[in-house]
């Protein structure tokens, strides 16, 4: 009967460890699958962030294209302010009274 009973113990002592190491598995994969799927997450949210950044960039692009002057305007800015300082150059020699 000693034995009977001991290999019983024996039996259960292997299930109680065998049902330990199961739940501290199961823990693990949780928190590995859970951290997984934020990963997963965030790297979507980083993907649709630098598409969005690409399209500004084309945008910002076009709008730069599009406001940028025109290169006779400052040659002709540059001609009236020559003009300008021969009018002051001038006025400088003409005495005051």
């Amino acid at each position: 009967m000693v034995d009977l009973m001991n290999a019983g113990m024996l039996n259960l002592a292997s299930l109680a460890v065998s049902l330990l190491v199961l739940v501290v598995g199961l823990v693990l994969w949780f928190f590995v699958n859970r951290a997984s799927s934020r990963t997963d997450e965030q790297i979507e949210l980083l993907e649709a962030l630098l598409d969005q950044q690409k399209r500004q960039n084309a945008l910002l692009r076009r709008l730069c294209e599009a406001n940028e002057p025109d290169k006779e305007e400052p040659v002709k800015a540059v001609e009236q302010d020559k003009a300008q300082d021969e009018d002051d150059d001038f006025i400088r020699l003409v005495a005051e009274r």
